[in-house]
């Protein structure tokens, strides 16, 4: 499974990207607002660190704007993936740029119905939102197995990208499930190497090497 970050920290980013953790970038509004930083400064900056992709999101309502504004976007850099809603236009607008050969991400997905459509509109990726559809107790993990059995079952290339993923199980059950690729925030991509097994063990190991008194430089 490919490991996408959620976030406009250039620093964060580069941090994982040095250990090879990063196959991509997710970004949102909310993100960017975070950073505090112009989208298309901070943009550019996190494309010449990622080689994969970098989801860049519209933030226009109507087709025909979201289309102009993708477009000026992907103007940023070859990796760019144009970030869509979906809604009617934004089905419009992935089909249009999808066409013209750009990478489309069509996010704030709640149902298999709507993955369904964004495939046969040409999406590069698919962002089904897992921990949105917990919080309101929904199974979100659901949504990705049906996700993939329908794409499988027809042959479908769109990716699907588990998204709003808050935990370190949410990771676990999208692979075992087959998401393509999971986006998370940093802080729950370095939780993934914790376990409070690993720390005892670690513990008793530098307990025992302090007795033989020993040195290893």
């Amino acid at each position: 499974m490919k490991f996408f970050v959620d976030t406009a920290d250039v620093e964060a980013i580069r941090e994982l990207n040095e250990l090879g953790m990063v196959d991509g970038v997710t970004t949102n509004p909310s993100l960017i607002l975070k950073s505090g930083r112009d989208i298309i400064e901070v943009t550019k900056e996190i494309c010449a660190i990622v080689e994969g992709p970098v989801s860049a999101e519209v933030v226009a309502l109507e087709s025909e704007a979201m289309i102009a504004e993708g477009r000026k976007l992907a103007q940023i850099a070859p990796n760019i993936a144009i970030k869509l809603p979906l809604t009617w236009d934004g089905l419009k607008a992935c089909k249009m740029l999808s066409g013209e050969g750009h990478m489309v991400n069509v996010t704030l997905c709640f149902s298999a119905n709507q993955a369904l459509l964004a495939a046969k509109a040409g999406a590069s990726f698919i962002s089904p939102f897992i921990g949105r559809l917990d919080d309101i107790n929904l199974d979100g993990m659901e949504l990705i197995q049906d996700i993939r059995t329908i794409y499988d079952n027809y042959g479908f290339e769109t990716e699907i990208l588990a998204a709003s993923i808050r935990t370190v199980n949410h990771v676990t059950e999208a692979a075992r499930i087959g998401a393509d690729v999971m986006t998370a925030p940093p802080e729950v991509i370095a939780k993934l190497a914790a376990h409070p097994l690993t720390d005892k063990g670690l513990e008793n190991f530098l307990k025992d090497w302090e007795k033989t008194g020993q040195k290893i430089l």
